[in-house]
């Protein structure tokens, strides 16, 4: 059951969706206009206020994002029409230094929690003056390497989203996986992720590709995944056989050649679904290949992540039927259709998680306890927000509730919605190591070694199915 800050984050936003008058930004305060590197606030003075520094990057190459993050959040203010939020901005000018500079501004300056940065150099540059500060951190990269109690993030993550797309692949009765991954962290992220889920779901990781991250040619990675050279000898071998039978006058050896004339493989490829975290011009490459070594669906399900959603594969006649995790739809029309109307432009996806945070910091602006705010927002039953429910661990990562989409070629449609809420089974996965110490198999390795993959991958090195 959801608990009491819970349920008022969901009525601040409940009751702004409802509302049919034009929207004004004007709930709480806003530190809008000021810049604060200018202006002194007196640390020893507590006026009841609960002070967010947000620090984003509102100049440099990231100003992009960091103006529409800003935007949401100023729409997030006016939701919850909190009196006793201040929202505080500091510009990071999307840099590790503006970073560092930004944070000791705001730590001058009376905040009781930080929202941002947006990248991962910013978050690092920021994280050790505010743990030593006592002041929790909200940021929104998607590096799980700068996170640590204290310092957590809204990004969604990649463990969440291939635990999500491969738990319900296992349910559907899929139980051999194959992984197609950069050979780059994120690549090695996915490879942990998978094996943490399929050992939870009882099924096997029983390949893993890696690929260079730069490169546009698939062709030898793919064919060494799917075992083509094996196959395609084996229906060689056959069509000898028969070609030699149907000259001796075997009718049904004729037959079967004929059947077999398009064909050019022959066998299992060894696994039923294959988890592919690339996007846009790479992945229609990628499933070009796998077409081109006679591996379709329904045989191998193809199975993405959320990067998907941006990449129009509707036209693409071999992904279609295909799944890939998506944030929930709870409420993302209303914080798009707002967004537009207020800013005359489309959000980022990413926006919306600006806007939660602020949500948040309202619900915390309202309780009782502010002595130590990281136990409040590390509530195990999570938050509701634009983008379902979530909730925020005390190493920093979170989990979000997901869609799993399905591709077709009128539209990607919800085929199974976002829990409404968290299980004790997914709380035992994200609050564990990536993988338990019993390893059910080694998974067969592709375009590195087999003994670096699994360092990476495991840690250590593995025997006979044990760490150690």
């Amino acid at each position: 059951m959801l608990k009491k800050i819970s349920c008022l984050f969901i009525c601040l936003i409940l009751g702004a969706c409802a509302s049919s008058e034009k929207p004004v930004l004007q709930g709480g305060i806003s530190a809008d206009g000021i810049d604060f590197n200018q202006v002194f606030v007196d640390n020893n003075y507590d006026d009841g206020s609960f002070r967010v520094g947000m620090l984003l990057p509102l100049t440099g190459k990231a100003a992009k994002l960091g103006k529409g993050l800003k935007k949401a959040s100023m729409m997030a203010l006016d939701d919850v029409k909190n009196q006793k939020l201040i929202l505080q901005f500091y510009n990071t000018k999307s840099t590790p230094e503006g970073a560092r500079t930004a944070v000791q501004n705001a730590l001058s300056q009376n905040v009781r929690l930080i929202i941002g940065p947006l990248s991962q150099d910013e978050v690092q540059a920021i994280s050790d003056e505010t743990v030593y500060n006592n002041i929790p951190v909200i940021a929104f990269s998607t590096a799980k390497d700068v996170l640590r109690p204290k310092v957590y993030t809204l990004g969604l993550l990649i463990d969440e989203q291939v635990n999500r797309i491969l738990s319900y692949a296992a349910q559907k009765g899929r139980n051999r996986f194959a992984l197609l991954i950069p050979d780059n962290k994120m690549g090695i992220a996915v490879a942990k992720a998978a094996i943490a889920s399929a050992n939870k779901n009882n099924v096997e990781v029983v390949k893993i590709a890696f690929y260079p991250p730069e490169t546009t040619n698939f062709a030898n990675i793919v064919k060494q995944l799917t075992d083509y050279s094996t196959r395609s000898a084996t229906l060689n071998k056959l069509k000898a056989n028969l070609t030699a039978l149907a000259e001796n006058g075997d009718k049904s050896a004729e037959r079967q050649l004929k059947q077999l004339k398009t064909t050019n493989s022959m066998g299992d490829v060894g696994f039923d679904a294959v988890i592919i975290p690339e996007y846009g011009s790479k992945l229609k490459s990628i499933i070009s290949m796998f077409g081109y070594y006679d591996v379709y669906a329904p045989e191998v399900k193809f199975l993405g992540t959320s990067i998907w959603e941006n990449s129009s594969l509707n036209k693409e006649s071999m992904i279609i039927n295909s799944w890939y995790p998506a944030l929930s739809r709870y409420q993302s029309a209303y914080f798009s259709n707002k967004f537009s109307y207020l800013f005359n432009e489309r959000p980022n996806s990413l926006f919306s998680f600006a806007y939660d945070a602020v949500a948040l910091a309202s619900a915390l602006a309202k309780q009782d306890n502010m002595i130590n705010l990281n136990d409040t927002i590390t509530n195990p039953d999570g938050y509701i927000g634009i983008n379902g429910i979530f909730r925020l661990f005390e190493n920093g990562s979170n989990q979000h509730s997901l869609d799993i989409m399905e591709v077709r070629a009128n539209g990607d449609v919800v085929i199974d919605e976002a829990p409404k809420r968290f299980s004790d089974e997914d709380t035992d996965y994200f609050n564990r190591e990536y993988y338990n110490n019993y390893i059910k198999s080694h998974p067969q390795i592709f375009g590195k070694s087999q003994t670096e993959a699994e360092n990476l991958i495991f840690g250590t090195p593995v025997y006979k199915g044990f760490t150690e």
